[in-house]
């Protein structure tokens, strides 16, 4: 899929928004400036959130509860994690109980990924953005594109 501005990123993600349920994760893959922030924005305002989200880059994770978005999700960026074993101290896993996560550098976890996760991949593509997806079995009925 092409994705042909930002804003086209942002909308993308709050159509993804109609779509995920506790227990999901939906991990962004792309270089720096690809759009992976755009798209969790967008799927954060998607599920409600009405001021725009920070980027986790600092902090590692922020996590969303209601009432500010219809249902708990942790934005978490891990390009600062040096080695995928510090992932275990965020505490990622408890977080799949009720929440759903939304992951941006997915590959600094390593092999940990869980499978049922959502690979999107966002690579420059002229003006835009070229969106590729890994849609799991657990995502096949709902996913639209």
């Amino acid at each position: 899929m092409i994705l042909a501005t930002p804003d086209a990123t942002h909308a993308f993600g709050r159509q993804l928004a109609d779509l995920i349920l506790p227990g999901d994760v939906i991990a962004l893959s792309g270089d720096l400036g690809a759009g992976k922030t755009s798209l969790a924005r967008g799927l954060l305002a998607g599920l409600g959130l009405a001021e725009e989200a920070p980027s986790p880059s600092f902090s590692l994770v922020i996590p969303y509860d209601p009432p500010l978005v219809r249902m708990p999700v942790w934005h978490v960026d891990l390009y600062r994690l040096e080695d995928a074993d510090e992932a275990e101290e965020l505490g990622l896993d408890d977080a799949l109980y009720d929440s759903a996560l939304l992951i941006e550098w997915p590959e600094r976890l390593g092999n940990r990924l869980w499978p049922h996760a959502l690979k999107l991949r966002i690579d420059p593509e002229g003006e835009g953005r070229r969106l590729t997806a890994d849609v799991p079995p657990s995502w096949g009925a709902r996913w639209l594109w």
